[in-house]
């Protein structure tokens, strides 16, 4: 079973996050969730990124990178939205990593240093018509990571929800949901 440190979205340390972390659980699978928010949950998404860009999304990552340092390094890292900042950003540079787990959201590689690593595989989920995910150039860093990683996955959905997979927000697509949940489930299988 895999060890795996999920980082939340722009909104915080939502329900629907934790519900995610223990349908992991449920699998078997350790599974961390720290707050990088500090115990702050945000109605809307605006109100989240604006509390975000106040603190400073250098400090947002470093919160994340400081919730690993007490864990082992062979971890999956998951990252919902904002929490694909201190995800990727770990997955490419902490050695040991196992695996990444990017939901609605992919920043270019070389924002974290060049080369995706050789031997983590990723998978990267989100929704078509997304304004965030496919209006503001992630994809195109998702497409970009999957022709030059060798063991790289996109996976898109039809739609154009954000944050589609948290359970507790009102744009949450169940069928999407699922079918991530299911992909992200046999990828964590798969890591030894």
């Amino acid at each position: 079973m895999a060890e795996v440190l999920v980082f939340h979205h722009g909104h915080g340390l939502t329900d629907g996050v934790r519900q995610f972390a223990e349908q992991l659980r449920g699998a078997g699978h350790t599974v961390h969730t720290p707050d990088l928010y500090e115990g702050q949950v945000f109605d809307s998404l605006e109100e989240g990124v604006g509390y975000a860009e106040r603190v400073g999304f250098d400090t947002f990552i470093a919160r994340g990178t400081a919730a690993a340092e007490g864990l082992p390094a062979e971890l999956v890292y998951v990252g919902i939205s904002l929490g694909v900042l201190p995800a990727q950003k770990l997955a490419q540079t902490r050695p040991g990593a196992k695996g990444a787990l990017l939901l609605e959201a992919c920043v270019p590689v070389a924002e974290f240093g060049g080369a995706w690593p050789q031997d983590v595989p990723v998978q990267i989920h989100g929704m078509d018509a997304d304004p965030f995910f496919a209006g503001e150039g992630d994809v195109d860093a998702a497409r970009t990571l999957v022709e030059t990683a060798p063991d790289a996955e996109l996976f898109r959905y039809p739609g154009g929800s954000h944050l589609f997979t948290d359970s507790s927000l009102p744009t949450y697509d169940a069928q999407a949901a699922q079918q991530v949940n299911d992909r992200v489930l046999g990828f964590l299988d798969r890591i030894k």
